[in-house]
């Protein structure tokens, strides 16, 4: 009925549309009966103009159909499905009944169908069983014959396993033993490595010192003078101020020439660097530096990374530089004194304009050099006896700078004394 309902709307005149199948009307042939079916069976069972139009269409098609239904007759070949609609929609004397026989027919052709796809099915189950059960026994047969080969192969197996198990023991056993002897073997020659390379380093700066002081032999000889005499005048200079700040603090004559002074005695040693701790000052005492830097012609070398990165780290290397180097310009002048300051080059990508204050030496280590070695250069150079500082955190300068004489300065001390200003 909604099949026949839905093709009859494409047809009708717009007007002549019921209102609330207009938009159904409008949509394409094969969906309205798709999507309009609820609307359009309402439609039939209240609008009855709309449904004798729909029968109409019926009797045009099926007229013999539609004129035996009207004589109360139903067609024993018709198709209980249409003879439903058409008595639906036509409406004959004792229609309700035609549809619940219609209804009933369909009903028992549909019990019939399925009564006969059961039956069928429930062959071909039996036949699906009963071949299952044939192939079960087959497939117990073989697994029983896999079983029995497999618990062999198993016994077997256990036996190699254990055998296995054995052989991997005394293999771990001997592997511990080869792991030990080669842990031994390999301390050793760490330790030999580690020596022989400490033995090599010393060797390279051996070389080094000599051929630097070789050129500075050479490049002295050139204009003139020699190192020693450099080294000598130094001396001379630093016993001469130690001399007039003796005379200063004891008040002393400018003639020298007493009778005792002809006596020979043994003479007070005079101020050293390595004699300012043992007033009673923690290393890291603001006025060690100052005791420190009130020496004669003392020589003071500044690890310059090193103080920076302990002070001030978090600034990039360029203002690390020029913050450090103010400070060391103003503490020249405050005590004229020496002061180197020397600078790792291996950081830097290239040269690097540097503005260096009055009276403050700025060095970058070479090429394959670092300021470690640079500083151990500088103090090496020095003469023996001139008081010489160096001021590095660094515990292996440090301890290196010691045994050549001169006194370590932790950096710590010499920002809090840039700090003081």
């Amino acid at each position: 009925m909604v099949e026949l309902a839905s093709q009859i709307l494409g047809s009708m005149p717009s007007s002549a549309v019921p209102l609330p199948l207009r938009g159904i009307a409008r949509f394409d042939p094969r969906k309205r009966a798709k999507l309009g079916s609820a609307p359009i069976a309402a439609q039939l069972e209240s609008d009855k103009e709309f449904r004798e139009l729909v029968a109409e269409a019926l009797g045009t098609g099926w007229p013999e159909l539609v004129a035996s239904l009207a004589e109360g007759v139903v067609p024993p070949a018709a198709e209980p499905v249409l003879v439903a609609a058409a008595a639906y929609l036509t409406r004959p004397p004792g229609w309700v009944e035609m549809v619940e026989v219609a209804r009933a027919d369909l009903e028992q052709s549909a019990a019939a169908a399925e009564g006969s796809a059961q039956e069928q099915t429930l062959n071909r189950l039996r036949e699906q069983l009963a071949a299952q059960k044939s192939s079960a026994k087959e497939e117990s047969d073989r697994l029983r014959e896999q079983l029995k080969a497999a618990r062999s192969e198993i016994s077997d197996l256990r036996r190699k396993l254990h055998d296995a198990r054995e052989r991997a023991r005394a293999a771990d056993a001997r592997a511990a033993e080869v792991e030990e002897a080669a842990q031994e073997i390999k301390a050793a020659a760490a330790s030999a490595g580690s020596a022989g390379e400490s033995e090599l380093r010393r060797l390279r700066e051996r070389l080094a010192d000599a051929e630097r002081q070789l050129e500075a032999t050479r490049r002295a000889a050139r204009e003139g003078r020699s190192v020693e005499d450099t080294k000598v005048r130094m001396l001379l200079d630093a016993l001469q101020d130690a001399a007039a700040g003796l005379r200063r603090e004891l008040a002393l004559p400018s003639s020298i020439s007493r009778p005792a002074d002809s006596v020979v005695s043994v003479a007070p040693g005079r101020q050293g660097v390595q004699a300012v701790p043992a007033r009673a000052l923690a290393d890291d005492d603001p006025v060690l530096l100052d005791q420190l830097l009130a020496l004669p012609q003392i020589h003071l070398i500044v690890d310059g990374y090193n103080v920076t990165k302990t002070g001030y780290g978090t600034l990039t290397l360029a203002d690390q530089r020029n913050r450090l180097l103010t400070g060391l310009g103003a503490l020249y002048a405050q005590t004229r004194t020496e002061l180197t300051c020397v600078f790792d080059g291996a950081e830097l990508n290239g040269p690097v304009p540097v503005s260096a204050p009055r009276g403050v030496r700025v060095m970058f280590s070479a090429p394959g050099q670092i300021a470690d070695d640079l500083i151990r250069q500088l103090v090496r150079a020095e003469p023996a006896g001139r008081a010489v500082a160096v001021v590095s955190s660094d515990r292996e300068v440090a301890e290196s700078v010691r045994r050549m004489g001169a006194r370590p300065v932790p950096s710590g001390l010499l920002l809090r004394r840039l700090g003081r200003g």
